[in-house]
Order: structure tokens, then sequence, then C-alpha cells
């Protein structure tokens, strides 16, 4: 056994995979050692890999925090293009190590996604993949920043697109309509240009699986993932479930909404605004209130939730205001040596910002409980577990909505509005992931094929209600808004397959909140050291997305829907 393996001091500068090779090399030569010294060797291997990852961390974070910053973009793109394609390639040969050690296979009874993991990612590993890898990771910073310096200049103001998002939801239509034409009209003239990346990652991601012996990206994603416990297959009939069930539901929203706005045609700005509230819900007006009042929320729903924001505060771990020059979007970004993630998001004052908080806060709790596991990588769940984590914040988090409404009936036309969110939620999501499944195992087709082909995938999971006769163009290019189309491909379906986990966690909750609270927690700690169908059980719910299921959860969703439209109608 080796006598030592050197720890990365935290200050440690990272110029080239050369500042790193130090602390890597002595796990090269681990051919001959027994299981004790093979699991010290990968827990300390763990400490380099916390260590590795922070540091990228934080060079992601400070580049969307500060888009229009060239030092920030150029640390990004240092560690991109310099120190991650040699990274690979070492880390590459120290899991080839691994798994040819005689006591590897023995892991597998404590530590079997581990040895999953690793062995999948030897089978997985071409290192002609490695610079395609970089050119994607360049490409898809660059959709970041064209998404950036998209600004709208409305009553005087320059709005960043959240901000101006905000203003779909006025109960002046005009002015709804006034903002949809701006948003949409900037985001057309990068349309070509966003395409032309589109076109750059399909035709890298398609040669990246042809590499490794497939015939399309699609299915060569789908193992990338390791999705161990379903198939393409199984994906596709949830698509299928989802316009099954989903989708008549949507329908008699947009009824309802047309009822509602006495319209005799919905148009496309019209499908944001809170039908039930004459004037937008403002739960908050700064980050700092948004924090504030996030933490009393998640303390009112158990103190050890709120104990986690109030250090992330303390420590100054989010970065929640839209501002101009920052990067679109929210995420949650573990720091596997702090202990403690960092929150970014793009609030704007609206109740879609309370509900991305809670969201992120979700994730924000399941890093601190998974943070002290012995093995890094199993610190960093699959999405659907990581979501189920953030989905099922929103819906358990939603009687503690108080703290951001001032009365009862607000926060009552809160929760309809998140409901609605929920069951409609899921026919994009299978548009999202249909597009995607359609982009790659078609991957010579031209822009006009592809926007015909959205046009298609939309209407197909859509109500119809709708009209966009004279805003076609916006609706052929929506699916630009979707980062995770360029910046991580099929990572969605996992959002749909946790929405389910959510209500039904949401359903237990309603019918005992301490067991559920408890079964909630117990879930995440265990990281990703058991099989996903065991972490749903630890839950206390089924991994399932079946037919029946789908219409079991929509059917509980929809009669809590009604409750709350009834209570308000009484």
């Amino acid at each position: 056994m080796k006598s030592s393996y050197p720890i990365p001091p935290l200050d440690l500068s990272v110029n080239s995979f050369d500042d790193l090779r130090l602390y890597l090399e002595p796990y090269v030569d681990l051919s001959f050692y027994s299981i004790a010294d093979l699991k010290s060797a990968i827990f300390h291997l763990s400490k380099v890999e916390a260590f590795i990852s922070e540091n990228m961390a934080w060079r992601y974070i400070n580049a969307t925090r500060f888009a229009n910053s060239e030092n920030h973009s150029k640390q990004y793109l240092n560690f991109v293009e310099n120190v991650q394609p040699e990274l690979s390639k070492f880390e590459n040969r120290i899991a080839r190590v691994l798994v040819n050690n005689p006591s590897f296979e023995q892991l597998k009874d404590n530590f079997g996604n581990y040895v999953k993991r690793i062995s999948l990612s030897v089978e997985m590993f071409n290192e002609k993949n490695v610079e395609l890898d970089t050119q994607q990771s360049i490409l898809a910073k660059k959709y970041g920043e064209i998404q950036a310096e998209m600004l709208v200049e409305f009553q005087g103001q320059k709005l960043t697109l959240q901000q101006a998002g905000k203003l779909l939801k006025s109960s002046d239509r005009a002015i709804r309509e006034e903002i949809y034409n701006k948003i949409n009209a900037r985001r057309l003239e990068s349309s070509n240009e966003l395409n032309q990346i589109l076109d750059e990652l399909i035709e890298l991601r398609s040669q990246e699986a042809k590499n490794c012996g497939f015939e399309n990206y699609r299915d060569y994603k789908h193992k990338l993932l390791g999705r161990f416990d379903y198939s393409v297959e199984k994906v596709l009939e949830f698509h299928s479930s989802i316009k099954k069930h989903a989708v008549p539901l949507q329908e008699k929203l947009d009824l309802e909404r047309i009822n509602m706005l006495k319209v005799d045609r919905l148009l496309p700005f019209d499908t944001s605004v809170n039908i039930y509230s004459e004037l937008p819900l403002e739960p908050f007006k700064t980050g700092d209130e948004l924090m504030e009042k996030a933490i009393t929320c998640f303390s009112n729903l158990d103190p050890f939730f709120g104990e986690c924001l109030s250090e992330m505060q303390a420590k100054g771990l989010v970065d929640l205001e839209s501002r101009e020059g920052k990067a679109p979007g929210g995420y949650n970004y573990p720091l596997d040596n702090t202990g403690y993630p960092f929150i970014f998001m793009n609030a704007s004052g609206s109740l879609r910002d309370v509900t991305t908080m809670v969201h992120e806060g979700g994730h924000a709790i399941h890093s601190v409980l998974c943070k002290d596991l012995e093995i890094n990588s199993l610190k960093h769940c699959p999405s659907e577990v990581a979501e189920l984590a953030s989905m099922s914040m929103e819906l358990i988090s939603m009687d503690y909505w108080n703290v951001f409404f001032d009365n009862e009936e607000d926060l009552i036309r809160a929760k309809i509005e998140q409901l609605d969110g929920v069951l409609t939620v899921l026919p994009w999501i299978a548009i999202v992931d249909k597009f995607q499944h359609w982009l790659y195992t078609n991957q010579n087709h031209t822009t006009t094929e592809r926007l015909a082909a959205w046009d298609e995938i939309y209407s197909e999971f859509s109500s119809g209600m709708v009209d966009y006769t004279g805003f076609e163009d916006f609706k052929l290019n929506m699916w630009q808004r979707q980062l995770h189309i360029f910046e991580v491909p099929f990572y969605y379906i996992e959002y749909g397959i946790a929405q389910l986990g959510a209500i039904a966690i949401w359903r237990n909750y309603c019918q005992n909140p301490s067991k559920t609270i408890n079964q909630y927690k117990d879930a995440l700690k265990l990281g990703y050291t058991k099989p996903i169908p065991e972490i749903y059980r630890t839950a206390g719910i089924e991994f399932n997305f079946s037919s029946e299921y789908v219409k079991e959860l929509l059917d509980f969703v929809w009669g809590k829907y009604e409750e709350l439209v009834n209570s308000l109608n009484k």
C-alpha cells in the first residue's frame, strides 16, 4: 500500500494538467492491493476528485455570474481546453486500473453503483471523443453568452428577458402582447446563429457516438448517462402516457383560461397570466428578500432545511437577482470541498422565482445531506433522484408559502398557478425530449426539416387551443430557449420521471407530513449508494412511470387543483 496519498491544498492554482499530476499519479499502480487497501486508495482519490470538481465549479459559477467578463471566461475556457482533456485521459487510466484490480468486484456489496459507474466509464471511453467534448463545451458556453446578451427595451428601460418575462403576467393584455413581441423578436435576431451552433453540436455528438460504435447519439447518450433502470423504449412509452393523460388536462386548463379571460381565442401571450388574480402576484422585490423568505419557509417546513439555506447565505453561496451580463437560467452547483452548494438564478420578483428558489433549495438540501459520503462520485445522483429532491420541495413547501403572500387568497392563487405548472410541464417535457430523439435519429436533417419536426411534435403534445396565427416564426423557434438542448442533451425526461415521484411524495405528505419529511431526508442521505428504485422506496414511493401510474397521480393533482379553485369561488 502507498504510504501516503497527497491531497491538493485548497489554494492550489490550476493552470494546466501538470498542476494536478502529482495528486493523481499514485493511483495508476493499484493492481495488487487488498480490498482494504483498495478502499483506502479510493477514499483518498475521492478527496482529490472533490478538489478538482470544486475548482471547475467556481470557474463555471463565475463565468455564468459574469458572462461578459473576459477574465472569468478565460479561466473557465482554460480549464475546458487545457486541463479537462488531459484530465479525462488520466482519469480513464485510473478507472482501468481500478476495474482490473482483483479486489474491485468485491466492492459491489457496499459500493455497487460506484462499480457500475467506473466500469461504464471504461467501457464508454474513447480518446477521440476528448477533443469532441471540449468543442461541445465551448459551443455550449457560446450559447450561454448569446442568451446573456439578449435585452429588450420597455418604457425607456433595458430589461433582461427574465425581467421582461415578468410582464407576461400583467392583467393588461396590450402590455402582454407588446412584451411578448419584443422578447420573441429579440430571440429571432439570434435564431440563425443558434441553429448554426446546434448544427455543429449535432455533428460533434453524432461523431462521438460513432466513435463508440453506436448508430446514433440518442442511444449512445442513454447508455452514457447510466440509465441502468429503464430503456429508451420505456421513455417512448412515457411520451405516449403523457399524451394520453396529461394533454387532455391541459386542454381543460386552456378552456378554463379562455372563459376566465373572456377572449374569443387564446393567444400565446395569454398563457402565463394568472387567471384568478387581477394583478400579478408579487411575492418579493429583491434577491435578499427572496432569500430571507425562503429561509423562513424552509425553517417552518423543517428546521434543518432552514439551517442549510442560512449557512449558504452566511457563506455567500447565492446569486439570485437577474441583471445585465448574467447568463440565463438557474442551478444548484455542489461544491464538494465546501460541503454546501451554490445557488444561481435570475429572480425578477415573480411567483416562478419562488418556485425556482424552492426547487434549487431542494437540490441544496440534497447536497448537504450527501456531503459526508466517503466516495465523492456517490454524492452526485442521477437526475431521476436529484430532480426528485427539488421537485418534491416545490410541492411539500407550498403550505408555507404564506411568508411570500399577505393574504390567504393570494396564497391559494399561488398554489393554483403552481399546480397548473405541474399539470402542463409534462407535455412540455415530452415535447423537448421527443424533439431531441428526432434530432439525433435524423442527424443529417436541414434547418427547414428541423423546424417542421418541432412544429409537428409541439402540436402532438399541445391542446391546440393557443392560436399562433401571426406568430408562426416565434412558435417554430421557441425550442431555442431550452438550454438543455444545447448544454446538457437528453437531460430532460428525468424531470418528468421525477415529477411523478414528487407528486407521490406530496400525496404522502398530505396524509402524514412528519413521516413523509423523514422518508424524504432518509432517501436523500443515500446519495447514489443504492439503485434508483430503492432510493424511491426509501422515500415511500414507487419508481414507476407507467400509463396507469401517470393517470393515478395526475388525477390526484387535478383533484387538488379543483379544490383550490372551488375555495376561491366560494
